[in-house]
């Protein structure tokens, strides 16, 4: 019997193991460069399918038969920064591991000569070119990996073979990274710096960055597991899979895996939206290492430059805010374009949950006190509590969290996250909003013993020293009043925390009002 392929999320994808999108597809202006003789950069964030892709699209070339094409990383060479000879010697090693499993022997590149650091990987290349009896297409995978001088020299060899090719150098050459060439680390010891006219490399023809699937792409990539096993995906659960991860290669796989292997829905049954629900906070429970990779960068000044004002909902700007934009969407944190949003609702869930949990530590609020006779829930009670956990830690638990200026949100939001457990909260913000909208959903059995959800619609906003508006009561029943329409809601709740200089102690200010919005819709204002 023939193995079913599955969903991948660790390493290259296998077309005879793997359930994946053509290559083809996923980077339609790659054939076009190479047929100019392009030098250029395909750059992606990790885990977006850049290995697979370009090794696959490296053997179609060879297989065509009129290039000899490789695909290889220069990952073995991070550990030597500053040794330019064992970098490049790492480099050419690997060039030849690949071109043994990759390509025929008559294809392959002569044994290596000893020559002087600064020129060996010129020198082998060009021998290369000047043996092979087709013109090379070389791909460096991984060219970020390199560091400092080592980078310096590798990128100026490279440089400095370009205009001897093809007969003597590389047809074609692609550098292959999670970032763009501008932001490389060229400079020993440590930050990016802008490649300009006088960069090392400064042949580079365009720069492709190799994005998230389609909705298209989601949909053909979860019908071959349909074709293969006869277990159809339902509409709603299509539609919710790509509301979620927006496409993002890993997590598309990562849902799907997770409803085919782990929850294991039987084979004759529809995968539905609320499986894929039950997915999506199984995955962002597990925190796998692509995830945690991503959110060990939000200590990082030039992503926490971008991410705080987006939780906070205020405007972004400063001296460094294009540069430090651009290298967000490189990490695939941010969405490319304006106005500036998280990537994907999963990242920013897992972002909100991570930033709030050192102060979701301190509180104690189990499920079971919120949960009235009839099983729906005491939203009175919660909001009460919260109050009074706020009069007493608040300060303490803000000033221990790291993104300062979403603080106060991040509190709330932590104490809902205990109570709901996750995955009943829907978040939504962004910059220039100013403020915060969640929505709670809460399952509960009716008296008529049929299935039911609680929604509660809250609007969290702050007010600061910059705020020359004053108190943003009325703007924030303003802004409730349209999410509350939006919903189908009657009523909700407006939090609004006083972080001026001159705000009254927390133990006066904390206290709750009600108030209409413009509609007539009811609504319980909490001070804080």
């Amino acid at each position: 019997m023939e193995a079913v392929r599955t969903f991948n999320i660790a390493g290259p994808c296998r077309p005879d193991r793997h359930y994946m999108i053509p290559a083809g597809r996923r980077l339609p202006g790659f054939g076009a460069l190479v047929d100019k003789q392009a030098y250029f950069v395909v750059h992606a964030p990790r885990q977006t399918g850049k290995t697979t892709t370009m090794k696959a699209l490296a053997r179609r070339l060879t297989e065509e038969g009129r290039h000899a094409a490789l695909h290889f990383s220069c990952e073995t060479a991070r550990a030597f920064p500053e040794d330019v000879e064992q970098a490049v010697k790492g480099i050419w090693l690997a060039i030849e591991g690949a071109a043994r499993l990759e390509l025929p022997p008559e294809l392959r590149p002569p044994a290596p000569v000893e020559v002087p650091a600064a020129g060996y990987l010129h020198t082998q290349l060009t021998r290369w070119a000047e043996a092979c009896p087709r013109p090379l297409v070389l791909v460096f995978d991984e060219i970020d990996a390199l560091t400092g001088s080592t980078l310096l020299s590798v990128l100026s060899q490279l440089r400095a073979g370009f205009p001897d090719r093809p007969a003597a150098f590389p047809w074609s050459l692609v550098l292959c990274g999670a970032r763009d060439v501008r932001d490389y680390k060229a400079a020993s010891g440590g930050g990016p710096v802008r490649v300009g006219s006088s960069s090392p490399f400064n042949i580079k023809e365009e720069s492709l960055r190799l994005g998230d699937f389609t909705e298209t792409e989601l949909r053909d990539l979860y019908g071959q597991h349909t074709e293969e096993t006869g277990q159809p995906f339902a509409e709603e659960a299509l539609a919710k899979a790509f509301e979620l991860t927006q496409g993002q290669p890993w997590l598309t796989n990562a849902l799907a895996r997770e409803v085919v292997e782990k929850m294991q829905v039987p084979a004759d049954q529809p995968i539905t939206a609320a499986h894929i629900d039950a997915a999506k906070e199984r995955v962002i429970m597990a925190r796998a290492t692509h995830l945690d990779s991503l959110l060990a960068r939000l200590a990082e000044g030039r992503v926490r430059r971008v991410i705080e004002p987006v939780l906070a909902g205020e405007l972004t700007g400063g001296k460094t805010f294009d540069a430090d934009f651009e290298h967000v969407i490189d990490l695939g944190l941010v969405a490319p374009g304006l106005p500036v949003r998280i990537a994907n609702p999963m990242y920013r869930e897992i972002i909100l949950r991570v930033l709030a949990s050192s102060a979701e530590a301190a509180i104690d609020a189990e499920p079971h006190r919120y949960r009235t006779p009839d099983g729906q829930l005491d939203v009175d009670r919660l909001l009460r509590d919260f109050a009074e956990f706020w009069r007493q830690h608040g300060e303490i638990v803000v000033e221990r969290m790291d993104y300062q200026e979403a603080a106060p949100q991040l509190v709330l939001m932590a104490f809902l996250h205990r109570v709901v457990n996750g995955g009943g909260l829907e978040r939504e913000v962004g910059v220039g909003r100013k403020r915060i909208d969640v929505l709670v959903r809460w399952p509960y059995v009716d008296a008529a013993g049929r299935r039911a959800e609680q929604r509660v619609a809250l609007e969290i906003k702050v007010w600061r020293d910059r705020d020359k508006k004053g108190d943003p009561l009325i703007q924030g029943l303003g802004q409730l009043d349209e999410y509350l329409r939006r919903l189908g809601l009657d009523e909700g709740v407006l939090a609004i925390f006083d972080c001026r200089s001159a705000a009254a102690p927390i133990e006066e200010r904390t206290r709750f009002e009600e108030a209409r919005t413009p509609s007539g819709r009811r609504v319980t204002v909490l001070r804080g």
